[in-house]
Formats: structure tokens, sequence, C-alpha cells
């Protein structure tokens, strides 16, 4: 054989391989296109069990009620809500993918969007990143169909497209098509000869033309050379958006050449709208301005050693600690009371934030917190005031770290936003502290993903707040806007956390990391906290046992005391000041305080004795002596109120006084006094002048009085308002897809043809007799098969059903309903007929 005739044999080999293997790619492409999906229902039908989960997981809107079968889940999955939410969840890159997908032909190829995306200069960030928002997208049943075949959900399609009320992010304008609609034949036959092209028979094949003409390369680069200037000036400035523009009825030649050509299409009287098609050839190719494939990076700001870090939050949660127990502290007696719209007054708020030595802002983050966690709340008496709550008593009995930990559990899952408070809502009333109206459901999920992100930085480094705010923008851009709170609550959750302790330094701490573990309810938050409190509790400072008492009436606490120590201190003492050590002075009212308590001189001169490294001063304790000497002289009850004492002089001394005139005292005998005013005033008035009254009983006993006494109901803590649906746990999920399968068996399963008197009208329930419906059901159980029944209950609701019989007595079947995937019983007579199932195949 000569060379000509094997390459010539070579030659016809191979076309017969290409031949084959071209016919052979036809035929997968029929059999693909045959097994195509034609729904989203059947897309779903041929998910796998996983992959339903998955879906049911991110959008657990879809599960209320749990669907009967998946065509019902894939109606209730393109509804306007359900869709709204979804598109809220998808990240910059999935929602550009969506809104390409929005402007593409229907169906759109993997090629088309991939062209749309990248444009002719290409993108091999975007290529790579394709590919997983298709999967995303798909995930969240927002596109289905194969990589031949993409399609966007319709409502979705509707939400994104462009259109004149709203456009589109990308900036394009209507298709050729749809801005010809409805222009006259011959207006079209114009543009046609404008353009070069020649005339057509009939509208649809001139727009057809003229589509072809703009989505040509070379031809539109021909055509564009040939027009004015500043015609290009004017497309330039439509190109990337709003696509559409005013004219005058006589517009200038630029515009009028535009229109002319078909560059731009009127739109209405006064508008023109640049076609979508020389957009993108202006464009490139490209639909989006700017394509960010990839989320921006959250930048350090500066890092820190770990033991820094650690020991600057450690000091932060011990503050924090401290200032809500003296918060509660000051309302141990009650309170201030409760507005008639709820909430604490401003007036209120500031004397609060004067008590605690911070802003008002501060203030209102730390009352937020205690009413979070469950230790503060309102009486719920007719005269309401806030007051701790009996919760409060069992969390001060914890160790510091634990109780440092119910704080911070309580602060991740709240929604109540603190730093609202001050604000205006939309009615133009002003948000209080501790008010109804502070819950914004996305607060726990911001706090979490900041947190989350400072875990992307190496350990012990704190962040840069832009980028951080970028990364969020980017991570949920459907949110943004104006209006979009997410940019503030992440600013605060960095403040807040670095108040709290979960930060220091602003980088995240060791024990805050424990935190951020997955947690779908209250006991593995719990659990966490308390990994999170034995993270913290080395670093805490140890409490101490002891102070030192100085000469000047003060007694320097140089460490965190213990509590018996510090309750007691605190009756005893006023704080003078805070900081790495407390200073306490002793004053004749806070000595008296301790007296109207129930102890004695000598209980207190004991217990500094004991509890001092340094002596009793003496002018310290001359002080008690004196004050206990002259406690309880004087005797105040009620009467309205009355004074009694052994020393008539005393008495006439009062009544001399000019300080006593408020009081409105008279004589009574020569030891008693008597007024209209309260006791309590009495006592205070009294106290005001200098003495030193005791109050008693009416049995004439001395009145010890408390300063923990005011106590709550016992109340719930706050219940966090959900952003939508939860999250359904894997039990929920899995019985909730075993659920919607038998639904969809027993909605889509073949039955056996009826003879036409028994089937009736087509989707119409059974019709057999009492002896064939007995007889096919007693056959079924006995042979193990399923039937198809129609069935109507004592409402009257009649349903199709798959049952498989297993008993069948006493005028009841007894079977396994795939339809509602449980074993029920029915009562034959309301069995309306029976089919059989067809045989498998």
């Amino acid at each position: 054989m000569g060379t000509g005739e094997r390459n010539q044999e070579a030659h016809v080999s191979e076309g017969s391989t290409g031949a084959t293997s071209r016919a052979a790619a036809g035929a997968t492409s029929r059999a693909a296109a045959a097994t195509a999906p034609r729904t989203l229902a059947e897309s779903l039908r041929a998910r796998s069990d996983a992959s339903l989960a998955a879906l049911l997981r991110i959008r657990p809107d879809l599960l209320n009620p749990v669907p009967s079968d998946l065509t019902q889940l894939a109606t209730r999955a393109g509804t306007r809500a359900s869709v709204v939410r979804a598109l809220e969840r998808l990240d910059t890159f999935a929602l550009q993918t969506a809104q390409v997908l929005a402007v593409a032909p229907e169906p759109a190829p993997y090629e088309a969007v991939r062209a749309l995306l990248v444009g002719d200069d290409g993108d091999a960030a975007v290529e790579s990143a394709l590919p997983g928002a298709l999967a995303a997208l798909r995930e969240q049943a927002l596109v289905w169909g194969g990589d031949d075949r993409l399609r966007l959900v319709r409502t979705a399609r509707e939400l994104l497209a462009p259109s004149p009320h709203h456009p589109s992010p990308t900036g394009l304008g209507p298709t050729v098509a749809e801005a010809t609609a409805g222009m006259s034949p011959g207006r079209v036959q114009e543009i046609l000869r404008a353009a070069g092209l020649p005339a057509t028979h009939d509208p649809v094949s001139a727009v057809t033309a003229l589509t072809s003409l703009f989505t040509d390369r070379a031809r539109m680069a021909e055509l564009l050379d040939s027009a004015p200037s500043e015609a290009l000036t004017v497309l330039d400035r439509l190109v990337w958006g709003p696509p559409y523009g005013e004219v005058s009825a006589d517009p200038p030649p630029p515009v009028r050449w535009l229109r002319d050509h078909g560059l731009l299409l009127p739109a209405s009287a006064r508008t023109v709208v640049l076609p979508r098609e020389v957009a993108l050839h202006l464009r490139a190719g490209r639909a989006h301005r700017t394509t960010e494939p990839v989320p921006p990076a959250v930048a350090p700001l500066r890092e820190y050693r770990p033991q820094v870090v650690d020991a600057a939050a450690a000091g932060q949660a011990f503050t924090a600690l401290t200032t809500v127990e003296d918060l509660l502290a000051e309302w141990n007696e009650g309170g201030p009371a409760v507005l008639r719209s709820g909430g604490l007054s401003v007036r209120d708020l500031k004397r609060t934030a004067a008590a605690l030595d911070t802003s008002e802002r501060t203030a209102a983050f730390w009352l937020e917190l205690a009413y979070a966690a469950g230790l503060l709340a309102s009486d719920g008496e007719a005269d309401e005031r806030y007051a701790p709550t009996p919760e409060y008593d069992a969390w001060l009995e914890l160790p510091p770290a634990e109780r440092w930990a119910r704080l911070a559990v309580a602060w991740l899952a709240a929604t109540r936003t603190a730093g609202l408070v001050g604000e205006q809502d939309a009615k133009g009333r002003t948000l209080s502290a501790l008010g109804p109206d502070l819950d914004r459901s996305p607060a726990p999920e911001v706090r979490h993903r900041v947190l989350t992100l400072l875990t992307t930085l190496p350990e012990a480094t704190s962040v840069e707040p832009g980028s951080l705010l970028a990364r969020l923008r980017w991570e949920h851009p459907a949110r943004s806007g104006p209006g979009d709170l997410r940019p503030r609550l992440a600013q605060w959750t960095l403040s807040e956390g670095e108040l709290l302790g979960v930060t220091g330094r602003g980088a995240l701490t060791t024990h805050g990391r424990t935190l951020l573990a997955p947690a779908t309810g209250a006991a593995e938050r719990e659990a966490l906290g308390l990994l999170a409190a034995k993270a913290l509790a080395p670093h805490l400072p140890e409490p101490v046992d002891h102070v030192l008492l100085q000469a000047d009436l003060t007694a320097v606490a140089p460490g965190p005391l213990r509590r018996p120590l510090a309750a007691m201190l605190g009756v005893l003492a006023d704080i003078e000041s805070k900081g790495g050590a407390t200073v306490y002075r002793f004053t004749a009212g806070s000595v008296r305080r301790a007296l109207d308590a129930g102890q004695t001189a000598a209980d207190l001169q004991a217990f500094l004795t004991e509890h001092s490294r340094t002596p009793v001063p003496q002018p310290l304790s001359y002080l008690i002596d004196d004050v206990a000497r002259r406690h309880g002289h004087l005797r105040v009850g009620a009467a309205s109120a009355y004074v009694r004492c052994d020393d008539e002089a005393m008495l006439g001394e009062i009544l001399a006084d000019k300080r006593s005139q408020p009081l409105r005292l008279r004589r009574l005998a020569p030891t008693v006094l008597a007024t209209t005013a309260e006791p309590a005033a009495l006592l205070d008035g009294l106290r005001s002048m200098g003495y030193a009254p005791a109050a008693e009983s009416a049995e004439g006993d001395v009145l010890i009085t408390r300063a923990d006494a005011r106590r709550t109901p016992r109340r719930a803590a706050p219940a966090p308002v959900p952003d939508g649906p939860p999250r359904p746990d894997e039990t929920l999920l899995d019985a909730a897809v075993r659920a919607i399968r038998a639904g969809d068996t027993a909605a889509t399963v073949v039955r056996k043809e009826q003879p036409e008197a028994a089937a009736g009208a087509p989707g119409a329930l059974p019709r057999t007799s009492s002896a064939e419906t007995l007889a096919t059901v007693q056959a079924a159980a006995m042979t193990g098969s399923a039937v198809w029944i129609g069935y109507v209950n004592a409402e009257g609701a009649a349903s199709q059903r798959v049952i498989a019989p297993v008993r069948v007595e006493g005028g009841f079947v007894t079977g396994y309903d795939h339809t509602a995937d449980e074993v029920r019983t029915y009562a034959l007579h309301r069995i309306t007929g029976v089919a059989e199932l067809p045989d498998p195949a």
C-alpha cells in the first residue's frame, strides 16, 4: 500500500471516528434532555435525602408546616416571601450569579452565565468561584436544571430582572425584543434600513435581525465607528446604568442618530432606553461593572501576646461582674418605677449612670445585660418597679467565672439591642432602656459572626473595623442599605465584647473562642459557658479575705473581697473609689446603717478586728461606739408616727429646733411626741437633724431593716425574638424528609387501570362497592402489597392515600399509610373505593 493510500485510509478512519463521536454525543445530549427535570418539583424529586435535609436546614421557613409532598415543597420554595428571605442570605458573588441568570436567556447554558460574569477579558477568580456559587443556588432551590439548561426560579427572576420600576443591580435594560414589543412594524423596518440591514416580511424576523446585529461584535464595531463622537458620549453615560434617559420632542442630532439606528429605543413618549444587547457590547460582555468572587479579607490591626489579651479581658470581666453587682445593689430596696409605656425613664437612666460612674449608653448596656440574664425584672405590682429577681441571689453564690459565663451566654443570644436606647422609632417615640421595642432579630447572628471572623486572624490580633464591615457587607449584600442595622450591630459587638471581657484590646480571647462552638439549644449554650468559665478562671484575681484599716476612717481592699466580707463591708462603709484597690469610707451614717441591720457595736468591732491586717484605728472605734451609744435612744413608731424617749429634755430640744417644723411634731406625753408624717419620713427627718433614732415594731421591739429585702416574683429571662423560623434540629429534619418522601410516593404512585364505572372522572376518588373494597384490602393484607384508597374522614374531608394493609377486622383496616409515614387505622365504611397498584417492572 502506498503512502497516499495509507494517508487516505487514515483520513477516512479519522472521519468515521469523528462522525461516530458526534453521533454518540448527539445521542447522549438527547438522552440527557429526555431525563432532565422539567420542573423544580422534578428536580427536588431527584435529590438525595441529605440534599433535601440541607435545603430545609438553610430555608427553615419551608418546614412550617411540613409539606405534604415534593410538589408542595417546590410551590412553597417559589413563593415571594420565601424567595426574598433566601436571596437575603446569599453572599455577593452568589447574588451576582443569580442576577446574571435573571438577564440571561432562559434556560441558560453554563457558558452563557460564565461569559456574562467574566466578559471578553476573562477572570480566573470568577471562573474558579462560579461552580461553587451555582452549587449554593441549587442547594437553596433558587436554581435548578443541569449545566446545559440552568433555570432561575420564576419568582427570583421576577425580583431580579430589570424593569422600569425596579432597575436591575446590573444596570442593564430590556432586550431588543422586549423594548420593541409595542413598536409599529414600519418603525422597526426603518431601524433596519438605517442600520444597513435588508427589510423583512414580518416584525419577528426584523427583531431577530436587529438582535443578531447587536450581538455580532464585528458588525457592531463597524456601526459604532460610523457614529458621531457626541453619540458615543451619550452611550457612555447610559452603559452602566440606569439605562433610561429623557429626551425632548426634538432631540439633538447625536440622540436622533442613536434612535434612528436602534441603539436607543423608545420606552415612552419622553424616554429612551439602551437595549441590553448594545450595553453588553459596550461593556465587553460583562453584566456587572465589578464582579466580587472572593470575599474581602479581614485585616489585622495590631498583634499582642496571648497572655496580655487574656489578662486584659479577665480584668474587664471582673469589672463587669462588679458593675452588675453594684447596679443591682443600688436597686436592692426597689428600683425606679416602670414607665406606663414600659422601660426606664431618662431621669432614672441618668441617675443610674451617675451611680455607676459611667455614660448613659454604657449604663443602658449593663441594664439590658442584667435583664437578658434574668437577674433584673419588674415586680408586677400596682406601683410597678424594677428590682432584682430571686435568680440574682442564686447567681451571687456562683464562682466568679461562672457568673461571668452566665452574662456572656445571655449577651450572645439576646436580641435586645442596648445601642438603640435614646434613639427614636418610626413613630418618633424615644426608645428607653428596658423598654418593649429594643428587640432586633439579627443581633445574635451578627454578634456571633463578628466574633467568628475574629477567629480568622492570628491569635491575639485585633481587627481593623473597616475591613470587618466590608466583609459583612459582602456576605449579605441584599440587606445593605441606609436602613441596614447590621454595620451598627457589628460596631456595638466590638465595644460590648470589650466591656464584657469577651475580647481584650480588640482581640478575641481564649475563653471567648470557647463560646463560639455551634449550639442549638439552651443546654448546649450553658455547657459552652461552663467551658468558657473554666478557661477564664485562672486569669481572674483571687478574692481576698482582709482589708487595711487607716486612721482617716478609710479601709483599703487590696483586691476583690470574698462575698461575705464584701457584703458586710458594703453595709458598714461607703465606697469612695474603685480600681485595682477599692477604698471604703466609714461615716456616722454608714455605721448607723449597720446598726439598723441588727449589728451591735461589739459585733462591728469584732468584725473589723478579724478582717483587718492593721489594728483598728482609735478614731474608727470611737465613731462606732459614739453612734451605737446614741442609736435607739429615740424610738419611732406608727401612730401615724411617734417618737418616744425617756429623756424629756431631748424631746423638748427637738420641738424647739426649727428644722423639726416640717415634721409637725406635738407632745402627747412627757416622753412621747406624735406626728402625721409617715414613720420612714420621721426617721429620715430626725437623722438629718443629727439624731440616731431607731424604728420599733408595734410591740416596742427595735426593727431590723435589711437592704436586700426587695425581690420580684420569680421571672424567666426574656426570650430572644427569632429572625424568622428557628433552625430545625436533625431529628426534625429526618422526620420531615421521610414524611415528604412518603407523601410524594402517595401523590405520584401509578394505579392499575380501573373499569370506567369504577374509576369515575379523572382525578376523582375511586369508587368500588363495599364487597370489592373488603376483598381487595384483605388480599393486600395477605400478600403484603400496597393499595390506593379514597377516604372521607368524620369532618367530611376527602383524601387519597396509599396504604399497606396489615390487619382487617371489626370493620376497620390497619396499615402503614405512606402519605402520613405512620401506621393508621381506617373505618371500612368511610373508604369510598380502592385500586391496586401496578406490579413493579
